[in-house]
């Protein structure tokens, strides 16, 4: 198509998940190590640790489930957005996000 150019906001959501992913295995990386350690129950054990295990337990799946989340609207969103557009409605796109 003629006068069509690249969609500033399917390029502002593909450098998004560039930056979000690694961001999010490093997070997920740096709670499973002390996760494990924890349940290999040579780092602590008794009641106290059974408590804090059971918590952290629960944070971690929460952590899980939003990075997951997290990722997975951002590719459908750049999924659902076309690569290229009018050059008015590129324009339009900037002004509305604000975007270069």
């Amino acid at each position: 198509m003629t006068g069509m150019v690249p969609n500033p906001l399917y390029e502002a959501l593909g450098e998004a998940l560039r930056v979000v992913e690694p961001l999010v295995q490093e997070i997920e990386k740096g709670v499973e190590v002390p996760f494990q350690a924890l349940q290999s129950g040579e780092v602590w054990s008794g009641p106290a640790a059974k408590r804090f295990d059971g918590q952290f337990t629960q944070y971690r799946t929460r952590l899980h489930g939003s990075a997951d989340r997290i990722v997975s609207d951002l590719r459908q969103a750049l999924a659902g957005t076309p690569r290229q557009v009018s050059q008015e409605e590129a324009e339009a796109i900037r002004k509305k996000y604000g975007l270069p």
